[in-house]
């Protein structure tokens, strides 16, 4: 597998770990509606959590947010509003992002909580 695809993996493994540790309850991982991907989907506090997963070796002065292009926000929301109907759910939902920064075995998690709306 290419060194930035199992980097990748590795990344959404620690934001599993993490998010578990933050009392999230996790449904699913990779979770796919045609060509759209949802990294993490979660539980908490009776709201379906919509979890899109960065890693980074570094970042600049940007804003956690702004990994996050508008056009990956509105392939979250539809991806989203399919897994709600999939599942015959009718729940809030939150998009976070979780950025796990650092490489091989140093990494610190930053987490946005909220990081953008349906309705942005």
């Amino acid at each position: 597998m290419a060194e930035h695809l199992e980097t990748g993996k590795r990344g959404e493994q620690l934001a599993v770990k993490f998010l578990e540790e933050k009392g999230l309850k996790i449904l699913e991982q990779n979770w796919r509606s045609g060509h759209r991907e949802i990294d993490i989907i979660a539980e908490s506090n009776g709201e379906l959590v919509i979890v899109e997963v960065k890693v980074r070796k570094s970042i600049g002065r940007e804003r956690l947010e702004e990994h996050v292009t508008r056009k990956k926000q509105q392939h979250l929301v539809r991806a989203a509003a399919s897994y709600l109907a999939f599942r015959k759910l009718d729940i809030r939902v939150r998009f976070d992002i979780v950025l796990v920064l650092g490489e091989r075995d140093r990494y610190e998690m930053q987490h946005i909580e909220n990081a953008f709306s349906a309705w942005d």
